[in-house]
């Protein structure tokens, strides 16, 4: 009779192979290409590779046959660099837009919600806030 610990015990002692290499692993498939690092993560045809700028994780490109994409444009690139690049340009106008149409909540907005869900920063305008005393009614 097998049991649940013996089951485990063999599972534990089977080399278990890492997924998602970091950059810095020496067992990591890694293409240097200007100012970014391709760290391959697999697949055949498309080959998929993880992209970093400095020490941050920007997104994924993809290796075709005769040419490399991005997966944020439908743009077919030549080089690895240039869907890096596209890559990285979407990002940078994306957070861009993001920021550019985020407005700030107003104290009445902060009021509803979760305690918990507030920044410090938006505690310190809750703690200013004045409620005008044309909103109050009386019951």
């Amino acid at each position: 009779m097998i049991s649940p610990f013996s089951l485990q015990t063999a599972q534990l002692d089977e080399p278990t192979e890492k997924i998602l290499l970091p950059p810095t692993d020496p067992n990591a498939e890694v293409m240097e290409i200007s100012g970014y690092k391709l760290v391959y993560v697999g697949g055949a045809c498309p080959r998929n590779y993880r992209v970093y700028k400095a020490h941050s994780m920007i997104g994924v490109i993809f290796q075709h046959i005769n040419h490399w994409s991005n997966g944020v444009d439908s743009l077919r690139y030549a080089k690895p660099v240039d869907a890096a690049v596209g890559l990285d340009e979407f990002l940078n106008v994306a957070r861009i837009v993001t920021t550019a149409t985020e407005q700030p909540l107003t104290e009445d907005e902060l009021l509803d919600k979760e305690f918990d869900a507030l920044t410090s920063d938006e505690w310190e305008r809750l703690k200013r806030y004045v409620p005008q005393a044309k909103h109050l009614v009386a019951v």
